[in-house]
């Protein structure tokens, strides 16, 4: 029986299926495939080619570093083991016609599609608790954006989503008591955002003509001190994070968000 060792100094997945498609193409072959990953010093290539040349076998390896590569090379030859490179060449060619050198640094495979994983989980968390949507669950959110209509809450939370942070918002309105899930948040994790009554005036003036939705007493100066007033007890009384975000656009704000949070862990 034939023993194809999988080495790689990540976690080997990407060359183990890579051989398991070319298995395929032998029917019945009495072949094991042994995978080891977190391959990351010379001993454990000694160890691992030392393993190998006790029985009929071949190493297919993917080892970033090129130190680590050259190891295993010099190794196998000592051992008369018979081993295949099946990243070195690619990296050097592209290397060359690149004019760049690479990183070196296992893993990065595998950390661009858990960081691309985690973004598209985070934008449909967004959108599903958008507006106050899926209250009951905001436990489950890293941060929390509440302030009144028209204070650039949404926007916000799709610009930190789109950065693999798990978002939620909730409007602050006089009339309605806020979610008992809200109250429940880490204070750490809430931002509420206030701004210049005339220009939150603005921005709802223009809502209310763009979506033919009655000024009164939506964009009138009276309801929107009244919010604000509003917004501005809740905050202190749950110390919350404020963010003043008139002037601001949504990159500054979320920026600023984002330096007040010092992990993911709050």
């Amino acid at each position: 029986m034939l023993t194809i060792y999988v080495v790689s100094d990540s976690t080997g997945h990407t060359a183990e299926r890579m051989a398991r498609s070319a298995l395929v193409q032998f029917t019945d072959a009495p072949v094991r495939v042994i995978r080891r990953g977190q391959v990351l010093a010379a001993e454990q290539i000694r160890d691992l080619v030392e393993e190998a040349a006790g029985q009929q076998s071949i190493i297919l390896h993917t080892l970033v570093a090129n130190e680590l590569r050259a190891t295993m090379l010099e190794e196998c030859r000592r051992a008369n083991v018979d081993a295949m490179d099946m990243l070195g060449p690619l990296l050097d060619r592209l290397a060359v016609r690149l004019k760049l050198t690479p990183q070196e640094k296992p893993g990065l495979l595998k950390q661009l599609t858990e960081a691309t994983s985690r973004q598209i989980e985070a934008v449909e968390f967004a959108f599903a608790h958008d507006d106050g949507h899926k209250s009951d669950d905001l436990d489950r959110a890293e941060i929390v954006l509440v302030g009144a209509s028209r204070t650039m809450k949404t926007p916000t939370m799709l610009y930190l989503a789109y950065r693999g942070w798990f978002v939620a918002n909730v409007p602050l309105m006089p009339e309605l008591a806020p979610p008992v899930a809200l109250t429940a948040v880490s204070p750490q994790r809430v931002f509420c955002f206030s701004m210049n009554p005339g220009r939150l005036a603005e921005l709802r003036r223009a809502r209310a003509e763009a979506e033919n939705i009655p000024l009164e007493p939506y964009a009138t100066p009276e309801q929107i001190r009244k919010e604000l007033r509003h917004t501005e007890r809740l905050c202190l009384e749950h110390r919350w994070n404020q963010i003043n975000v008139t002037g601001k656009s949504v990159e500054e704000v979320g920026r600023e968000i984002i330096a007040r949070m010092p992990n993911r862990d709050l």
